[in-house]
């Protein structure tokens, strides 16, 4: 079942609607969610909590629009709400989470010795400690802009501020990241 088929379906109140978009939307949505609230467990709930807004408000949904960014607002609006309630520093998890495999992905996809897996592990936790440091709102921005590729006019429509407000939130963010991971990218060139 293509998507708009899915989304007409849940229209008409066919939970096989539902489903359809389930698997098609969860995973990067988990992913997308494990970046903002950096939990794994409450980036679950997250996800959950945003199909059930879809199935409660899909009537609200523009059929003429790509489904994507709109379910994807809802899915970092909510994690950012729930990492602003829930705002604290937490340590990488020791074994692998959906959050960490994205950030692999997203570092490097290449396979290499022990000394360079070391230094993208190294890297890696660096970039999520500082991801960690980040407000909610420019690590939902972030995470809105470079891991789902959404423009800055949509991400200002889904958190329904300006789209200066986007472009200072990401100026911000890119900032302090570079600041932060400023010393890693120096001791590296040595």
């Amino acid at each position: 079942m293509d998507e708009a088929e899915a989304v007409s379906r849940l229209k008409r109140g066919d939970i096989a609607g539902l489903e359809a978009l389930v698997k098609a939307y969860q995973g990067r949505a988990l992913r997308a969610a494990v970046l903002v609230v950096r939990d794994a467990q409450l980036a679950e709930d997250v996800v959950e909590d945003a199909f059930l807004r879809v199935y409660d408000r899909i009537h609200q949904y523009d059929s003429r629009r790509p489904f994507g960014p709109w379910f994807y607002r809802i899915v970092v609006n909510l994690a950012r709400r729930r990492a602003a309630q829930h705002a604290r520093e937490l340590a990488l998890p020791d074994e692998a989470s959906d959050g960490e495999s994205a950030l692999e992905s997203a570092l490097s996809a290449v396979q290499a010795g022990p000394h360079a897996m070391a230094e993208r592990a190294e890297l890696r936790e660096a970039i999520w400690e500082a991801l960690g440091r980040l407000t909610p709102a420019q690590r939902a921005a972030v995470v809105q802009r470079y891991y789902l590729d959404l423009s800055e006019r949509e991400i200002a429509a889904g958190l329904s501020c300006s789209v200066g407000t986007v472009k200072w939130r990401l100026h911000a963010a890119r900032q302090r990241l570079a600041k932060w991971l400023r010393p890693l990218w120096e001791g590296s060139s040595r």
